[in-house]
């Protein structure tokens, strides 16, 4: 029998205005900080954040983050954290600066605090970064000893957030239950190389179940900058739920379909990863062969909050089938999410999985 194995960060709290109560949360984790935040977080959240802590007791010492979790980049900050007498680390911001701090942390063995300031991406509870290449290519997962020590999660700091960040967490998070069953569905390995428990599998479809019931009125919450029960349940299932659920249960086609797409240049507005993941879902759908009934239900799903269903969304309504090739060639590198799949993929199938999405769309959902 395999073994099965589940993994979670060792506190996650949300809710409105913890960010005012840093001490509450983060004595137990040193004294003496290193807060790693970009310049625009930090102007937004991260002053008053460092001011809080400062009136708190703590010593906090701020590093700016340069944008993406790369090689170059985490050892420029693992630099820093040496020549400081910081005891532990923050990561304030979106997924890429929590990657980064993760990987610090481990590198030099700190406490790490993982403080999303959006609701984009399930990054914060793993213990696992997506590492990139310092012009955004997806270069590699790490894998870490242990989950962050602290998740806080700050839902007034979400309802004035962006809305297009929330609905790609959204779509970032609606994958967790789709690739769970496809690798559940193969008796393949979950992001811990161990078979999924049914505890992570009820999380993934507990997400799912969430975002379909709840994600159109969270959308509308961060529209008006209020907090609502609904942008509550949202948000817990953005990052906590699909958090859990991707790593305990797996990653499939969806997440290597996004990671292939790194491979293109796209001109216009950048697209984000839980944009692409929300494409790579329904690519994975059509890979698994599904009823047109269920595909229909995602793509009206990704229609009616704002997600991707056609190459024209992704900005690739021009590309040509050897571009689309580089995607499929990379999604199905050795060693990427998609060989826990029920069933073998070849690069080819990634195109065809692609086209087909989009045309299916075309002939269907638009005039």
């Amino acid at each position: 029998m395999k073994t099965r194995m589940f993994a979670s960060p060792s506190r996650y709290v949300q809710g409105e205005d913890v960010f005012k109560s840093p001490k509450k949360y983060m004595e137990n984790l040193g004294n003496k900080p290193l807060l790693i935040c970009d310049d625009f977080v930090w102007k937004i959240i991260g002053k008053e954040l460092s001011k809080s802590m400062i009136d708190d007791g703590f010593t906090v010492k701020r590093e700016g983050f340069n944008g993406e979790s790369s090689e170059e980049e985490i050892s420029r900050i693992v630099d820093v954290a040496k020549s400081e007498e910081s005891d532990f680390i923050i990561g304030l911001g979106g997924g890429k600066a929590i990657d980064t701090v993760k990987n610090v942390a481990d590198q030099i063995g700190f406490p790490v605090a993982a403080l999303p300031t959006v609701a984009s991406t399930d990054a914060p509870c793993s213990a696992l970064s997506v590492i990139y290449t310092p012009d955004g290519k997806f270069s590699k997962y790490a894998f870490y000893d242990k989950n962050p020590d602290l998740v806080l999660v700050d839902t007034r700091v979400i309802a004035n957030s962006p809305t297009r960040l929330l609905v790609a967490g959204i779509g970032d998070a609606m994958a967790t239950n789709i690739e769970a069953q496809d690798v559940a569905r193969g008796y393949n390995k979950s992001m811990l190389w161990e078979a999924p428990t049914l505890a992570s599998l009820a999380i993934a479809q507990t997400c799912a179940d969430n975002l379909f019931k709840h994600g159109a009125e969270a959308v509308a919450a961060v529209n008006g900058n209020v907090v609502t029960q609904a942008l509550e349940t949202v948000v817990e299932s953005n990052t906590l739920l699909s958090g859990l659920g991707f790593e305990s249960s797996g990653l499939a086609a969806a997440h290597a379909i996004h990671n292939g797409l790194t491979a293109l240049k796209v001109d216009g507005k950048k697209i984000l990863h839980g944009e692409k993941v929300a494409y790579g879902y329904l690519c994975e759908l059509m890979l698994d062969n599904v009823p047109s009934e269920e595909l229909d239900k995602f793509i009206k799903f990704n229609q009616k909050i704002g997600l991707p269903t056609t190459l024209d969304d992704l900005n690739l309504g021009d590309v040509n089938q050897d571009d689309l090739l580089k995607v499929g060639e990379q999604a199905t590198i050795k060693d990427e999410t998609i060989h826990e799949m029920p069933f073998e993929v070849s690069a080819e199938d990634v195109v065809g999985a692609m086209v087909s999405v989009d045309q299916y769309v075309k002939n269907n959902f638009q005039k």
